[in-house]
């Protein structure tokens, strides 16, 4: 029995010595800010997920919720014009699409030589087809206007073949230069 005589007081001391570390602790979290809150349940005040308007019930149930994955296009649409990038794309589009938009023949013989300020510029590879092309300007203008949008190109510029430049450097002579034909 002595035994446990001495079991009790030690065990007090150690519980003492428990709650006083535990009360000091409290105090220390108190002075932080913090606060005790029973297991399982939120702690007032804390930031939690509160599913707002737009997201369905809980944002992940079977009805569409703002977090669901979305597609690309929309989102890059939607920046482009948001950002007045929408003339530069179009113009890439149609650099980019040049054979698509007109077909395999004529892209076979006519490129796209420059595309600035709405000025298409196209060089056939044989005045035969700088020809075939006035001819079908008009249906080229149509057909562009479907593909990338009505005013992306206002004007089509249609040339031939160029022979070789004669003008070297800022500091040429006007004329004639050497008399041959190209074309």
């Amino acid at each position: 029995m002595s035994d446990e005589k001495q079991q009790e007081p030690e065990e007090e001391a150690t519980s003492s010595a428990a709650s006083q570390a535990l009360a000091r602790a409290r105090a220390a979290a108190a002075a932080k800010g913090l606060r005790r809150s029973a297991a399982g349940r939120p702690v007032p005040n804390k930031r939690r997920f509160r599913p707002g308007p737009g997201f369905g019930d809980v944002g992940s149930g079977s009805g569409p919720s703002r977090r669901d994955p979305q597609m690309l296009g929309p989102i890059v649409d939607k920046i482009l014009t948001e950002r007045g990038w929408t003339a530069p794309v179009s113009l890439g589009g149609v650099v980019g699409r040049w054979r698509e938009i007109v077909g395999d023949q004529l892209a076979d013989h006519c490129v796209v030589e420059t595309f600035d300020e709405a000025v298409l510029v196209v060089r056939a590879d044989s005045t035969a087809w700088a020809t075939q092309l006035r001819l079908l300007q008009p249906q080229l203008e149509r057909r562009l206007a479907e593909e990338v949008g009505e005013d992306v190109v206002e004007k089509i510029v249609i040339r031939g073949p160029g022979g070789p430049s004669w003008t070297r450097g800022p500091r040429s002579v006007r004329g004639r230069g050497p008399r041959d034909t190209y074309g």
